[in-house]
């Protein structure tokens, strides 16, 4: 099954240039994810590509930082105010990032698209169009 992630921009160069391996997330999906969607959020508002999941870590926040700081893309400073007051952090780590050939308006392939806070299941059928 596929899951839509709103990432901000900045996280998503990241992402592409290959300087954030991880995803870090204050909840995980409920059902079996295997890939990823990328939503990149306003002001681009595009879904970009998609990754396959590699591993889910899950940890308390200090320790999840020290286990992905090398590949996390942001600052620690970034990473602790994002966690702050969790007992439990998510690590999704990417790979084989597929960028796709055009970027997508996602209102366009989704009626009454509403970006997700923090996920959203996908219909495999979909994102074919997203593809080719």
């Amino acid at each position: 099954m596929k899951a839509l992630l709103s990432i901000k921009p900045q996280f998503v160069e990241e992402i592409v240039a290959g300087n954030k391996l991880y995803e870090y997330r204050k909840k995980i999906f409920k059902k079996d994810v295997d890939t990823v969607v990328i939503y990149s959020s306003k002001p681009v508002g595009r879904i970009i590509g998609e990754f396959l999941i590699d591993e889910i870590l899950s940890d308390e926040p200090s320790s999840l930082w020290d286990e992905t700081s090398k590949y996390s893309g942001i600052s620690k400073d970034l990473f602790f105010e994002y966690f702050r007051g969790r007992k439990d952090a998510y690590a999704i780590k990417i790979k084989n990032l597929t960028l796709y050939p055009k970027q997508i308006d996602p209102k366009e392939i989704m009626d009454n698209f509403t970006a997700p806070q923090s996920y959203m299941y996908l219909d495999d059928e979909v994102l074919k169009v997203c593809i080719g």
